[in-house]
């Protein structure tokens, strides 16, 4: 993948030692993701992602891909884990990133279907995700490997900017 390289970059569970460049690789998502209307602020969140990426890879839920020894995609994934009772054990897949220069050729997939296979090995029956509605590249990705949409988020600007007036109050009245 690497033109300079003749090896294909391997899959396999991060180590400590791999903490801080999964966590740059996630700073460089959170970017991407901005143009994607993300309100997450990357550079902001770099410790706390760190921190969130450590306890991911103890737990056996950060994969890399390697180039040569060079980390250049991670997926990050989880049991869910909460409150209520559920009929089945869903894994989450909370972020995968692929460098620009090692996508279109296998890797994003290879690095979904690893991350499938170890949240299967820990009990999963399904696999949940989420992803900007703006992303047409990542919707048409995850529905391509037979992702299907089963829950809608919607949001609404309620500041003074984001165009709601001081009659706006939503009763049913007004409807």
């Amino acid at each position: 993948m690497d033109p300079n390289s003749n090896s294909r970059p391997t899959i396999e569970l991060a180590r400590p030692s791999d903490l801080e460049a999964v966590t740059e690789l996630w700073v460089r998502l959170a970017r991407d993701q901005r143009s994607h209307d993300s309100v997450i602020r990357a550079d902001a969140n770099r410790e706390t992602m760190r921190e969130t990426l450590a306890a991911h890879q103890v737990n056996d839920g950060l994969l890399v891909a390697r180039d040569a020894g060079r980390i250049v995609g991670f997926a990050s994934f989880s049991l869910e884990r909460g409150s209520l009772e559920l009929d089945t054990t869903r894994g989450l897949l909370s972020n995968i990133y692929v460098e620009a220069a090692y996508r279109d050729q296998g890797l994003g997939a290879a690095l979904l279907e690893a991350a499938e296979a170890e949240l299967a090995d820990q009990g999963a029956d399904a696999v949940v995700l989420e992803v900007m509605a703006e992303n047409e590249a990542a919707r048409r990705f995850y529905e391509h490997r037979g992702y299907e949409t089963y829950r809608v988020a919607m949001t609404r600007d309620i500041t003074a900017e984001g165009g709601r007036s001081e009659n706006d109050t939503h009763s049913k009245e007004d409807e």
